[in-house]
């Protein structure tokens, strides 16, 4: 990264997560599990990682006494684990955002648009269980709004919950992009999703879902239209 300042010589010597975790403590940042650190990732880096996680998670299968040399099918294990963490299942915390084509609102538009339902994926990251889910987003525009493609709402869904987290921070985060990126009058958020940490362990409810909501601008103070928008995604279907 050119932007950071050179790193010493001995640092080379050290894992690569180490030399990431002091990047981004220099900087005075955060490294929280759904926050996005790919600006402190140099060429090459994510691919140490792979290899440093794969070593690592062959130390977990051992200690859960999983037999990873005569076993044929945990024998590679270790590594598709790791790649499928740091380049699938938390690939949102290790990419920097999509990019995005911003049009200008040449027709002013001002009225309810919705998108949705978006079909969501993430962990949870207190047992790192999967989180499956559905999106809808409301947007009111104004004349100085940027109109988004609609597969780039998407692109963003998934960008921001490829992350461990939980559900109510996931939603928040999605919301405070969309308005920086599109600068709305008004903004919604809902997400239904399962929660395989309730699945699978504790208490194994497997109909239970979780929905939750977040209301910016125009939604939080008109409730005619924040109704509006609760009758037309309909979370029944």
């Amino acid at each position: 990264m050119s932007n950071l300042p050179p790193e010493p010589e001995h640092a080379t010597q050290q894992p690569v997560s180490t030399r990431i975790r002091e990047r981004i403590k220099l900087s005075r940042q955060r490294f929280h599990a759904n926050d996005n650190i790919s600006a402190f990732l140099e060429p090459g880096d994510l691919e140490s990682l792979i290899d440093e996680v794969t070593d690592k998670m062959k130390g977990v299968l051992e200690s859960l006494v999983i037999d990873t040399e005569s076993d044929h099918n945990t024998q590679d294990t270790a590594r598709r684990v790791a790649k499928m963490y740091l380049t699938e299942v938390f690939r949102g915390r290790y990419m920097p955002a999509p990019a995005l084509t911003e049009f200008p609102n040449i027709e002013r538009l001002n009225e309810l648009m919705i998108v949705g339902p978006i079909t969501v994926r993430s962990a949870c990251s207190h047992h790192l269980c999967p989180i499956m889910g559905r999106l809808w987003i409301g947007l009111m525009p104004n004349e100085h709004s940027n109109l988004i493609g609609l597969s780039k709402y998407a692109r963003l869904a998934e960008w921001v919950m490829s992350r461990p987290q939980i559900q109510e921070e996931a939603i928040t985060q999605m919301a405070e992009l969309l308005i920086r990126r599109v600068s709305p009058d008004g903004l919604a958020v809902v997400m239904e999703a399962d929660h395989f940490c309730m699945h699978w362990r504790g208490v194994k409810d497997s109909e239970t879902k979780m929905i939750n909501s977040v209301m910016r601008g125009s939604f939080l103070k008109d409730a005619a239209l924040r109704r509006e928008f609760l009758s037309l995604i309909n979370l029944k279907n």
